[in-house]
């Protein structure tokens, strides 16, 4: 029987401070260095190339430190499935672990997560002919009518997806046509994937301290330069129809596009405010995807150097072997 690769996993929501802990733990700049490891990112948004403030991507200085997978992959106009993700992943972590490193699988897109963790289920093979009528009909009639449609014959696909999601909406009425089941009755069984031998850390920051946090960091974008990333995206051609400007920091930009009936200033403080309701909203709403994953240990995280000892300390105890 093969050796299982060793796979540590952190779930954490955006501006908890994962990058901080990263770098402590697997930069040899780090004090608390402990694993010649490398990074696989679990987050939707950073797989999208010239996308970069909005979606707080590591800076290169960073990247050269430690090497992350699943950066800059796909262009705006592409889309990146969660199978995507789990295929790339897996790639990732074989060859991370073939080179003598571990694999950190680290973000906080929970639906990635959880179907790393679990692996994908069984679904029928595509329709042409099926996904071709729902796409023309969701392209014709909306993504809210078709959504509608969806909460109908599948109330448990529709919780998890949200209205702006055209291709998953359109994938799970593809399945329920196609074969008169729902996708959500084609999910596994909640049981780890034996090829790993995981490691699933939640970090949990105190609600009220992550959503000051976020609002902070939307401040940061925007002092950055988000602005102007959202014109050179819309020169390069992409459009609000394009998967990666679907993407929290992005979307807005196109609901609430300045006419001349509003000040630009008044505008641009209203997709500022609403970057953060929904970025504090999906923050929260990541969470149900981990929740009751056997094995997983909730560390109550506020990136304090103590909160750093006690991940290091959790790691050590699984990983000693493997230890620097």
């Amino acid at each position: 029987m093969s050796k299982k690769i060793p796979v540590l996993v952190i779930f954490a929501p955006t501006a908890s401070g994962k990058t901080a802990l990263t770098r402590e733990l697997f930069s040899q700049d780090g004090s608390h260095f402990i694993l010649n490891a490398e990074i696989v990112s679990a987050d939707s948004q950073s797989v999208y190339k010239y996308m970069n403030i909005g979606t707080a991507k590591p800076d290169p200085d960073f990247c050269r430190q430690i090497p992350h997978h699943l950066i800059d992959v796909k262009t705006p106009d592409q889309q990146f499935s969660v199978a995507d993700f789990v295929f790339m992943a897996d790639k990732a972590c074989h060859d991370i672990y073939s080179r003598g490193k571990i694999p950190v699988i680290c973000g906080g897109t929970g639906f990635y997560i959880r179907n790393f963790l679990y692996g994908l289920p069984p679904t029928p093979e595509s329709d042409p002919k099926i996904r071709e009528e729902l796409k023309s009909r969701i392209a014709k009639e909306g993504n809210q009518l078709l959504y509608d449609e969806l909460k109908k014959v599948d109330p448990e696909s529709a919780k998890v997806i949200n209205v702006n999601d055209a291709y998953r909406i359109c994938r799970a009425l593809e399945v329920y046509y196609t074969t008169g089941r729902t996708r959500s009755s084609y999910q596994l069984e909640p049981k780890l994937r034996e090829e790993y031998d995981f490691l699933f850390l939640v970090l949990q920051p105190p609600r009220e301290l992550l959503y000051e946090r976020i609002r902070k960091r939307v401040d940061l974008m925007f002092d950055d330069g988000l602005e102007e990333e959202i014109r050179i995206l819309k020169e390069k051609g992409y459009t609000k129809d394009s998967p990666g400007m679907k993407a929290i920091g992005y979307s807005e930009w196109f609901e609430s596009e300045a006419d001349d009936k509003n000040d630009k200033t008044d505008n641009l403080e209203q997709i500022k405010a609403d970057i953060k309701h929904h970025s504090c909203k999906y923050a929260k709403k990541q969470y149900t995807y981990i929740r009751d994953i056997p094995g997983s240990i909730i560390i109550p995280y506020q990136g304090l150097p103590e909160d750093i000892i006690n991940v290091e300390k959790v790691i050590k105890e699984k990983f000693n072997s493997i230890i620097i």
